[in-house]
């Protein structure tokens, strides 16, 4: 019955929004009530991203289906069509008195202002990135979304799927035409990002179509469909074959031949600062990151101090255990080659690593509700990350769950080398891409009540990946990790984000070296020299992302003190999470505003 009512009342709202974006998209006055102008500027875009809708699955709950066989445009023309959007809508919500608001339409009116605000400022770089990069391009970002995103629950959606695939030349053609308008502009990728993606571009394309993802996971989709007889399935495929071969493939070779030429011209593997108004673009993407002010001294030198803290930590226990030989990153190093923290590095070491990683996640959900008021309902499973992208892709990732609840979260595991993932590194992992990490945080967003839709969906980093890395501390403060090699790597984690805070910053304000960024990584880490090298070259293509987690959790950490310090015995650890989590993402300065309400409120009882 809870969720009849649950489903009844989205099915309202959704109407609600579809009526409201009608009347505001055919008017030019501004809707009476903020929540409308909320839920049709949401919508607004929403309805310029099929994928994204289907993603979220919202409008499947009320039988709307029209956006499942179509594809985003990304040409030039619509970037600055959403980009002039975005200052009307500013404009718009600044017309509303903020001062006659309060409670979750006053945090909603801040999170969209900070969020607008930070978007028009960065109007002017709009062109300052790589669509296609090793990590997350266009070229293996659509793929994966065929592939893991696409719904399959009957005959229409297969239809759609293939819809879809006719549609890949329409999309490459945009994309070109983006990468053209860059090219001019002088954005061009580091020479490693162009290398590796003309590779992983070739391997793709060069697979048979029947062996390809976008066929074999389409044909295990079928597989589940009861009432599928053989011979439309047998149609569906066939069809399938005939896009990947005839369409697919084409707009991949348009791409290969694009970056083939493009290769003589990327001739260096430099920073931000390379770029044009380099220095005040990667000042643009730390304030876009960390949602503060710290410039990228202070983040660089706070690297510095994280590293020296947590290496004696990670010192103490190593000698602890009888390792005092070498530097914390040369004894960590030997760790990573003991056959006891190793998985087989075949497929019975794959299947058991899923499985042990799904046990973390089991174990530790049981203990939560004394650590947590609010729990999500979706539930989170472990994959691996599609074979075909692993090569480039990071050491793990989370999807959050749909809201129709078809999809649960996912937490992905890179497997394309176990020893990338020894024993002693798994809970950390665990907990920091599921629970009480990314899962229980993003879930618990995605199943708000009583906000508009855009809180549901919106991302600040240094809020979700601070939760996150927080998140580790609190397994540990829990008593998950008193092992003292389970510590290690809970901390060799926490080391790695303090490291970020160095390297991200040395290669676009201190201008390192690519191979200055690895040393350093290296040398102080104890990671594989692969894994570290993945994780460079992915600064190169995200300035700042990376110096989110660290920045994140500090400020957490800080709030969470300054609540213990204010409130003494009456601070509960429950309600503080329920504090921090209960809004979604939200950028830290507002978190710091409701955490300061929060310590306010009980103090006058």
């Amino acid at each position: 019955m809870k969720k009849f009512f649950k489903w009844l009342g989205m099915f309202f709202g959704v109407i609600v929004l579809l009526i409201a974006g009608l009347v505001v998209n055919v008017t030019w006055f501004k809707p009476v009530s903020i929540n409308i102008f909320f839920e049709t500027a949401f919508l607004k875009y929403a309805l310029e991203s099929p994928e994204m809708l289907s993603s979220i699955r919202m409008l499947e709950q009320i039988g709307l289906n029209f956006h499942n066989d179509d594809l985003a445009d990304i040409s030039p023309a619509h970037t600055e069509k959403l980009n002039q959007w975005m200052v009307e809508d500013l404009e718009m919500l600044h017309r509303y008195d903020r001062s006659k608001l309060e409670g979750q339409a006053a945090i909603s009116y801040d999170v969209m202002d900070w969020l607008m605000t930070n978007q028009t400022e960065g109007v002017e770089f709009t062109w300052h990135g790589y669509p296609v990069n090793q990590l997350f391009g266009v070229q293996n970002r659509m793929p994966n979304f065929m592939a893991t995103i696409h719904h399959v629950g009957n005959e229409r959606d297969a239809r759609h799927y293939n819809t879809r695939l006719s549609k890949f030349d329409t999309k490459f053609d945009q994309l070109l035409e983006d990468l053209n308008l860059r090219e001019e502009k002088g954005i061009i990728p580091p020479t490693f990002v162009v290398e590796k993606v003309i590779v992983e571009m070739n391997d793709f394309r060069n697979t048979p179509a029947k062996e390809n993802i976008l066929y074999t996971s389409f044909a295990e989709k079928l597989d589940k469909l009861e009432d599928l007889d053989e011979a439309t399935r047998a149609e569906l495929l066939a069809r399938s074959e005939t896009e990947i071969n005839g369409t697919v493939y084409p707009a991949y070779d348009g791409l290969i031949s694009y970056f083939e030429k493009l290769r003589a011209k990327a001739t260096t593997n430099h920073g931000a600062w390379k770029l044009p108004n380099g220095d005040a673009f990667y000042d643009y993407k730390l304030r876009s990151s960390t949602s503060t002010d710290m410039t990228a001294d202070e983040i660089h030198d706070l690297g510095l101090a994280e590293v020296a803290r947590i290496q004696a930590q990670m010192d103490e226990i190593l000698s602890a255990e009888g390792y005092s030989e070498g530097t914390v990153a040369e004894r960590m190093a030997l760790l990573n080659k003991e056959e006891r923290f190793l998985y087989t590095n075949d497929d019975e070491g794959r299947e058991q690593i899923l499985k042990d990683f799904q046990g973390i996640i089991d174990e530790i959900s049981e203990k939560m509700p004394e650590y947590f008021a609010t729990l999500p309902e979706a539930e989170v499973q472990v994959k691996r990350i599609p074979e075909f992208s692993q090569a480039n892709s990071a050491g793990a990732y989370y999807q959050g769950p749909s809201m129709d609840g078809s999809r649960p979260g996912v937490f992905y595991a890179n497997l394309r080398n176990l020893e990338e993932h020894p024993k002693y590194s798994m809970r950390t992992l665990a907990y920091h891409e599921a629970v009480p990490g990314h899962h229980l945080q993003t879930a618990l967003q995605t199943e708000m009540t009583g906000v508009p839709q855009f809180r549901k969906m919106m991302g600040f980093t240094a809020f979700s990946e601070g939760w996150a890395l927080y998140s580790e501390r609190v397994a540990w403060e829990a008593g998950f990790q008193d092992d003292p090699y389970d510590n290690l790597g809970r901390l060799q984690a926490e080391l790695f984000r303090g490291v970020r805070l160095v390297v991200d910053t040395g290669i676009h304000r201190k201008r390192w070296s690519r191979e200055k960024a690895i040393d350093y990584m290296y040398g102080n880490t104890g990671m594989a020299k692969h894994e570290v090298v993945s994780e460079i070259e992915r600064y190169f293509v995200i300035p700042g992302q990376a110096t989110a987690y660290k920045v994140g959790m500090l400020n957490i950490l800080e709030l969470r003190e300054r609540a213990i310090t204010a409130l003494g015995e009456e601070f509960d650890i429950r309600e503080f999470h329920d504090v921090v989590l209960r809004n979604g993402d939200i950028p830290l300065t507002i978190l710091e505003q409701q955490v300061d309400q929060y310590i306010a409120g009980k103090q006058a009882g």
